[in-house]
């Protein structure tokens, strides 16, 4: 079963998953949870009515209600097999459905990491062993030094997943993965144009200039901080202006875009001091 809870502090909203079962493979079981390894730094804005600038709240309802609130825990699913007509099913039904291995992160086979691609990724999760900490371990090394990842199923809520567990920097991983047939295909048409030697060597030089170790630390949240400064501004009772951006000009072919960008690749990156934050006045209190 996995839980989820939504804690807001100073705009920040922590996800905390909690997911308890076991991994197993063959005749091994290794009791775990699963924690979120994401936050989310999402600054939280309130619907308001445009008029009586008061918070617009929602209700739950029914078509025969007559207005009234339903309360959360009068609520069932229910699968419409004809017009009008539903079936109805509790938590209780689905989990008899499930069986030992449902209920389990049961290994079916394992990877080259490399063999996954990152289309098919969806939510990670750290493993945490709460019991059987030697299998933890064995199977956590031997995966780090094949390089390999298990990819397992296992039912979640009312869903059955897909997931790739891995290992990197002495930590146990688990992905989330879509189903093939939840991928849908690339809407695009084949494209037949094909760039010349002299276009395709100038794009190498460019990616070849650009290439670096990844470094995620460096890449920050600029319009979120944008987005806090004109929160401040707004509370002061400024306007809010438009960036002033810097032409950067038209070109006629290819050729000398890929020029032009080269040129400035090769410019200094003019580093700009962070904007100081204001904070906002206290109200006086009566």
């Amino acid at each position: 079963m996995i839980a989820v809870y939504f804690l807001s502090y100073a705009h920040t909203i922590v996800m905390a998953y909690s997911y308890k079962g076991s991994i197993s493979f063959g005749l091994v079981y290794i009791p775990v949870t699963l924690q979120s390894s994401i936050k989310q730094n999402d600054i939280g804005f309130n619907m308001i009515d445009k008029k009586t600038k008061s918070r617009v709240r929602y209700k739950k309802t029914c078509e025969e209600c007559a207005g009234r609130e339903v309360k959360q825990e009068d609520i069932v699913k229910g699968f419409q097999y004809e017009d009008g007509k539903y079936v109805i099913f509790e938590e209780k039904d689905f989990e008899k459905l499930k069986s030992k291995k449902d209920k389990n992160i049961t290994i079916e086979q394992f990877v080259e990491i490399s063999e996954v691609d990152p289309i098919y990724y969806d939510k990670p999760y750290y493993v945490v062993p709460t019991g059987a900490e030697k299998a933890y371990v064995v199977l956590l090394t031997a995966m780090e030094q094949s390089g390999k990842a298990a990819i397992a199923k296992t039912v979640l809520g009312t869903k059955e997943t897909l997931v790739m567990i891995r290992a990197k920097d002495g930590q146990m991983l688990l992905n989330t993965l879509f189903f093939a047939d939840e991928v849908v295909k690339n809407p695009a048409k084949e494209i037949t144009e094909k760039g010349n030697a002299a276009e395709l060597k100038m794009a190498q030089t460019i990616i070849e200039s650009m290439t670096g170790k990844f470094e995620p630390e460096k890449y920050k949240d600029e319009y979120r901080e944008k987005v806090q400064q004109a929160i401040e501004k707004k509370i002061a009772g400024k306007e809010i202006a438009s960036p002033k951006e810097k032409y950067m000009g038209t070109v006629s072919n290819l050729m000398e875009a890929l020029t032009k960008s080269l040129e400035l690749t090769k410019q200094p990156k003019v580093k700009t001091a962070p904007a100081k934050r204001t904070p906002a006045k206290k109200k006086k209190q009566a």
